[in-house]
């Protein structure tokens, strides 16, 4: 089995099923699969073959979808990547990737405009000198339909690392990789033809796009499709599409739950609310139930080299163990947290995340010494510390690499930061380890608050929340933390910022 036989298996089973939803299309499977069939002839037409690595900037838009499934109808490998990369960062991946092609639409075509590279270019809407549109590439006429012969250990996908401490790394993923990790939320998350999944989180991202677009057309679901995130638009399009899925990062629900529409937005379709990126603090996951009006929040954890795959906390674990990643491996997954001679922990003990499956990845492009790096045996190493409670609910206590040594002392800035945000004025918060001539590092914290902040007044604020010598020596108020085009925070630059 290969991604795009689902498409053609549910375009011949659910022909007049609502396959995709946006930017003012309905297109039903049978449609959907049609476009496919003519992007994928004219793709072949222009010389892409077996293989070749088809670049795709777009955001949530109903042309990734068909180009998604066009570039594996020929056997070509698909790599999407951030809708806010910039120029610099686009023209990188082309030449790491090998990119053959390079498909943009036109809502992100003045970022590449002046794009200068021998990737074959194309653009969705109207011409432009040395652009292919879009439209050309569907008008060829179909005289032999490709079939996708593509078997399930061959490459499909590459997916860009965000680089926040350095140049993305290339994921590689087969199609075995990826229809495990679908086929993990399918039943996992209950879906069904009749379900309709919303999909607001960008499609260059292993989670939306692995775990709900794949998903949703391996059981015939309606995927509805929005370009960008706002909270005011996540509750319009719950509302009028009468979705019943969405998958977003925490900051999403905790944004849209302080609109003050949401107090008469009809949400009475949606079953399941799903989040992942970040573990919610038990106030947090109170604060969401009420403006929400549910208890079916469901925390997934898994990274993006894992496919992505790794543990649940379903919605009736959050009343005790809100703040945790749940207690067992999701479907198709095995776990570990083991110390540092690769034996399993105790009760308490911190110790690093280990994920085994089908899901994850071939290894990194071009890169085999990280590779070998990122596995012990078939083990992936994710760099994720975690502790055990005496019930057996996992709970992350940092990245291993952001981890703070102070006179031989392991400070975990997540710790820290966790207090630090529940301070009312504080609105982001960020906490690293600095130079320091005696300690080797101390504890700094960058935050930007509602207003003014003293020094004096976060202290107290986390005196006996704490230890006394995790408390950061150093506070900086700024106006916004740096983030990267994933909205991963930039703590690399914050630790040279601080030197």
């Amino acid at each position: 089995m290969n991604l795009s036989r689902l498409l053609e298996h549910n375009a011949s089973k659910y022909p007049l099923n609502e396959a995709v939803v946006g930017m003012g299309q309905r297109l039903t499977y049978e449609a959907l699969n049609n476009l496919v069939e003519k992007l994928s002839t004219g793709l072949l037409k222009v010389g892409i073959k077996k293989n070749d690595k088809i670049v795709l900037f777009m955001p949530n838009v109903p042309e990734f979808i068909i180009t998604y499934f066009a570039a594996h109808r020929i056997g070509a490998v698909i790599v999407p990547i951030n809708a806010k990369s910039t120029l610099a960062e686009i023209e990188y991946i082309l030449n790491h990737a090998d990119s053959k092609i390079f498909v943009v639409h036109e809502l992100l075509f003045d970022t590449v405009k002046d794009l200068q590279n021998e990737s074959l270019l194309v653009k969705t809407g109207g011409e432009h000198h040395g652009w292919i549109t879009f439209n050309e590439l569907t008008k060829e006429e179909m005289k032999a339909l490709p079939k996708s012969s593509s078997m399930d250990d061959e490459p499909s996908t590459i997916l860009y690392t965000s680089g926040t401490t350095g140049q993305p790394k290339g994921v590689l993923f087969s199609h075995r990789n990826v229809l495990t990790v679908a086929k993990m939320i399918c039943i996992e998350m209950e879906m069904k033809p009749e379900s309709r999944l919303l999909l607001m989180m960008p499609l260059s991202h292993s989670a939306p796009l692995h775990l709900f677009m794949v998903a949703g057309v391996i059981v015939g679901a309606t995927l509805v499709l929005t370009p960008t995130f706002t909270p005011d638009l996540l509750l319009k399009t719950v509302e009028e599409e009468r979705t019943t899925h969405f998958f977003g990062a925490p900051v999403a629900y905790l944004m849209t739950g302080k609109n003050p529409a949401i107090e008469h937005t009809d949400l009475s379709s949606m079953k399941w609310w799903i989040y992942g990126g970040a573990p919610l603090s038990s106030g947090e996951v109170l604060y969401m139930k009420q403006a929400f009006k549910t208890d079916n929040f469901v925390c997934v954890y898994g990274l993006t080299e894992a496919g992505p795959s790794g543990t649940l906390l379903l919605g009736h674990e959050h009343a005790k163990k809100a703040g945790s990643i749940g207690k067992r491996a999701a479907l198709f997954t095995e776990i570990r947290v083991v110390n540092g001679d690769g034996e399993d922990v105790g009760v308490a003990e911190v110790g690093e995340i280990y994920l085994r499956g089908d899901g994850t990845m071939l290894g990194y492009y071009k890169n085999p010494e990280a590779t070998a790096a990122t596995f012990d045996g078939d083990w992936l190493k994710t760099g994720d510390l975690a502790r055990i409670d005496e019930d057996g609910y996992i709970f992350i206590v940092d990245r291993k690499k952001d981890m703070i040594i102070s006179g031989g002392v392991n400070i975990y800035p997540k710790e820290v930061e966790d207090v630090l945000i529940t301070h009312e004025a504080v609105s982001e918060v960020a906490i690293v380890g600095v130079p320091h001539v005696e300690w080797g590092e101390t504890v700094k914290a960058y935050f930007a608050a509602t207003r003014p902040v003293e020094t004096k007044e976060l202290i107290d604020h986390l005196n006996g929340k704490v230890s006394s010598f995790k408390i950061p020596k150093l506070f900086e108020q700024v106006e916004a933390l740096p983030r990267n085009a994933s909205g991963k925070i930039l703590k690399q630059s914050l630790r040279e910022g601080g030197k």
